[in-house]
């Protein structure tokens, strides 16, 4: 064994991303990739750039709030599918946002009255 070598290397561990086979990674990673889209069409829609110092605060908050909201979400069938995830991302980003000093028109961001009433109804 090289001295750069790892002890465990040809005792089975993976070489490749056996993760990608499994269903439910495949999953998420539509699902970060809708919500990496929609985010970055936003912002575009709203002339704000990635490096904007609001930004890491208001992502972070909706991330929380996404995690905190997404199983109940699920679980109410307020999200059914992959679009439906992203877009409830979506609405706790702008919530985030808005919190963050960013204002949101409605002609840029459509809200899903659903969605809107289940997050109301959440953050009370």
């Amino acid at each position: 064994m090289g001295i750069f070598e790892h002890p465990d290397r040809g005792k089975g561990m993976p070489t490749q991303d056996e993760w990608g086979h499994d269903p439910t990674v495949q999953m998420m990673r539509r699902i970060f990739s809708l919500m990496e889209k929609s985010q970055k069409d936003l912002l575009k829609d709203l002339n704000i750039t990635s490096f904007d110092p609001r930004l890491r605060r208001a992502r972070s908050r909706a991330r929380d709030l996404f995690e905190q909201t997404w199983p109940l979400a699920t679980q109410k069938e307020v999200v059914v599918n992959e679009g439906g995830a992203a877009l409830l991302y979506m609405h706790c980003l702008s919530h985030a946002l808005k919190l963050n000093g960013i204002e949101i028109s409605e002609q840029i961001w459509p809200e899903d009255g659903r969605i809107v009433r289940f997050l109301r109804g959440e953050l009370r």
